[in-house]
């Protein structure tokens, strides 16, 4: 029996994948309503949503690609209280960057913003920011007294 998948099924395939599975196991995916039976209308229906989830995707990329040409345009500027020999109090973390981002009309959460070694010295240090799986920005943060 071929049917396709209505979600992710374990050992057996993901969501819109079409299957041989015994007749058995079949009825019961189709019960349980994690499958229905491979039939022309069935698979015309598999199209268009596969296509929907495409253009839904590619819009989606398209976003977040042109969301990084306005993030690489910015340079967010930090003022520090400094020590003896220009030694910075304390770092800056992701939350007060995506807080800084989103005076600036950007809207990011603040565990996309990857932050390797702590900001505490004062000039320009890039930030790395995962946009889309594909898509990341590198925006630059600076210190200043």
């Amino acid at each position: 029996m071929r049917v396709i998948l209505l979600e992710d099924v374990k050992k057996q395939g993901k969501k819109g994948e079409i299957i041989t599975v015994k007749d058995g196991y079949g009825n019961y995916l189709i019960t349980n309503n994690l499958a229905v039976l491979e039939t022309k209308g069935s698979k015309e229906v598999l199209a268009k949503q596969n296509k929907e989830a495409k253009e839904k995707a590619d819009k989606l990329l398209e976003e977040c690609q042109e969301q990084k040409k306005q993030i690489e345009k910015l340079t967010l500027d930090f003022k520090v209280k400094v020590g003896k020999e220009d030694q910075v109090f304390g770092s800056i973390s992701s939350k007060q960057i995506a807080s800084e981002l989103k005076n600036k009309g950007i809207d990011i959460d603040k565990r996309k913003i990857k932050i390797d070694v702590p900001i505490n010295t004062l000039g320009i240090t890039n930030v790395d920011i995962d946009l889309h799986k594909e898509v990341t920005a590198s925006l630059k943060v600076r210190l200043i007294k």
